[in-house]
């Protein structure tokens, strides 16, 4: 039996509003291994985010908790960096000062060559030791993305939170740091939780993939074992009827057991009756 690492227990959170408490998280409770790669996935307001903020330490639960290496986990602390979909890279430095920055945090009292060894060693991971002078202007959002994973990684994690990173790039730059992230993660070894609205994203990554109900008061409502063997590759799961199985059933709770219909705002309500209205007069004049 694999040791503890880090445990969520009954976690839920409220939120104060006008109108009272809003319950957005209720009895969350999961465990993961030391190493294990976990999706978070669900339509949005499912809370993924909530859990990963908790996790972080940048939410408090209101009841249960979080246990990390058997430590209570109730502010941030760089064994849990977080990469969100917003790169957050500081536009007046470079690309190595960005992540400088992170290591002189990490690595106080190790000496300016043990410091500089450790950036390039982590941007080398990201295969971006080519532009060490660039600001964050003079580069892609791929690239921009990965410099963000390097000065995460830069702090020794056990944990590395990931929030939709690959949210807002192109299909290509997507797939190209889907395969940079199993590779770093091969590598590695670290724990990961990464919140994604794609299936395909979490199955190609996952060793299991914690699907959400929807909120309010939401809640995991089943999770996934994905067993495909590592190393994976893309193509080659393309049509393997395995990657498709657990493919179909990420969909089938997402679309069957967890439809979420989204309100029609009451302008275009209005608009779509006034629309018929129109239509129904015009055929009776028509007909006349």
């Amino acid at each position: 039996m694999q040791p503890k690492h880090l445990e969520l227990t009954q976690v839920g959170i409220d939120f104060p509003t006008p109108k009272g408490p809003f319950t957005a998280l209720t009895d969350v409770n999961l465990k993961i291994a030391k190493g294990e790669f976990v999706s978070l996935i669900g339509h949005s307001g499912c809370g993924k985010s909530t859990v990963l903020n908790i996790v972080a330490g940048l939410h408090t639960a209101t009841t249960g908790g979080v246990i990390l290496d058997g430590a209570e986990v109730n502010s941030p602390g760089p064994e849990r960096a977080v990469v969100f979909q917003n790169h957050s890279l500081l536009p007046w430095l470079s690309v190595y000062k960005n992540v400088e920055l992170a290591v002189k945090h990490a690595m106080r009292g190790k000496s300016k060559q043990e410091m500089r060894d450790w950036v390039m060693h982590n941007l080398e991971l990201v295969h971006m030791t080519h532009a060490l002078d660039k600001l964050p202007s003079e580069i892609s959002g791929g690239m921009k993305q990965r410099v963000g994973i390097a000065r995460a990684l830069s702090m020794q994690p056990k944990v590395l939170l990931m929030d939709e990173p690959f949210g807002a790039l192109d299909a290509l730059t997507r797939a190209h740091l889907q395969d940079a992230l199993m590779e770093i993660h091969a590598n590695l070894g670290n724990t990961v939780i990464m919140i994604t609205h794609d299936v395909d994203e979490a199955v190609l990554l996952s060793d299991r993939i914690v699907m959400m109900n929807n909120g309010p008061a939401a809640t995991i409502g089943e999770i996934l074992n994905v067993e495909l063997p590592r190393p994976r590759e893309r193509l080659a799961l393309a049509d393997n009827p395995e990657y498709n199985h657990y493919r179909h059933e990420v969909l089938t709770f997402l679309y069957d057991k967890q439809k979420k219909i989204e309100p029609v705002s009451p302008h275009i309500k209005a608009n779509k009756e006034k629309e018929t209205s129109e239509s129904k007069a015009s055929n009776s004049s028509d007909a006349a």
